[in-house]
Formats: C-alpha cells, structure tokens, sequence
C-alpha cells in the first residue's frame, strides 16, 4: 500500500538532496527505487550521456527520464513493475502534467510515489503538475529554505543581469545564474526598484 507525497520548497532548499536521500534510505531496506526527472533539464549527464539527478552539495544518481508524453501507469504494468518493494520518486515534478500526476496517484495505490519540486513559477503562479499535486497527493510537505534577509523564501525570482524577470517563457532550466529564492516582502521591494 502506498501514498501519494509531495514534497515542495523555493530553489536551493534541498529538494533534490532529500530526493537522493530518500533514495538512498529506500534502498537500504531492500527497495527497489525508480528515479525519474524531466527530459526539459539536461544540465546534468553521466559519461554515456544518459541523466542524472544531482544536488548543488555533490549527491547525485542516474536516473530515468520522462517527456510530456511519458504514461507511467503503462510503463509499470507492462513492466510488471507494480511490486511491494518497488518506490518512484519525481525530482522536479513541477515539470509533469496534471494527467501524468493523475497517473501516479493510481500507481500510488500500490506502491509509494515521492514527488519533490517547486510549488510556483517565477510568476509565482503554480505550476501544471505542482496544482494537480496539490489537490489530490495524500501528503504535502514543504521543505524550508531561507531568504538573505532571513525569513522563509516562498518565490522563485527569475533575476538577468540583476533584476528581477516578470515576462518570457515559462521555462527557463537554471540555478544559481539566473534565480533567487526569496521572501515575498524582498521580491516586491526589488521589483518596485527595477520600476
């Protein structure tokens, strides 16, 4: 019997480390742990240029990937996946459709699904997969990160050449180099200064 999880946090607060981590716990038990990413993030590939998930403190793990037409309910039961001792967990699931999230949640019947990503876009809009987890995962958790100022950071801002983006494409694959995680109250004061 398995749950649905969802496990959100602002960039840089270790969504993807504590993916690895509970990868790692899994394992140790005995699992078998299904990793998935999106195809959308390439930054990072093994020396056969095949994906890897990693973290900004060194963890990283290959993984399988998934495009927008990717069934995962097909993938496990033509597979004969759908197993006690099988795990999947999503690393940047803001990336999966609200169809493919209605997938997991059946798949979720019978084994546990993990799902760690970002809640909102640097709009700060929600994201396709990250609403639909919202509204049906059996557990939301958040995982907390820290503006500079010191209090929770809930945006993701999208920064070029020092200000702050509000216009483009939903879909911009960074870290560091183009976004800040902040609190709202430092995102609204830097955006009135771009102004």
């Amino acid at each position: 019997m398995g749950k649905l999880y969802f496990k959100y946090g602002a960039m840089g607060s270790s969504k993807t480390a504590q993916a690895l981590m509970c990868k790692f716990n899994y394992e140790q038990k005995g699992y078998k742990v299904f990793l998935f990413k999106s195809d959308k993030d390439k930054r990072m590939l093994n020396s056969q240029g095949k994906a890897i998930v990693g973290s900004r403190i060194g963890l990283k793990s290959d993984c399988l990937e998934f495009d927008s037409d990717f069934d995962f309910l097909e993938y496990f039961k033509k597979n004969n996946l759908i197993q006690d001792k099988n795990v999947v967990i999503i690393d940047e699931c803001q990336f999966l459709s609200a169809k493919q999230v209605n997938q997991l949640k059946i798949l979720s019947f019978d084994i546990p699904v993990l799902c760690y990503g970002l809640m909102t876009n640097y709009k700060t809009l929600l994201f396709e997969g990250s609403k639909r987890l919202v509204e049906i995962a059996d557990s939301i958790s958040e995982i907390k990160s820290v503006c500079r100022c010191g209090r929770k950071a809930t945006v993701n801002a999208r920064i070029y050449k020092g200000n702050i983006v509000t216009e483009g494409e939903e879909l911009q694959i960074g870290g560091d180099e183009s976004y800040e995680s902040m609190c709202y109250r430092c995102y609204l004061s830097k955006l009135n200064k771009n102004n």
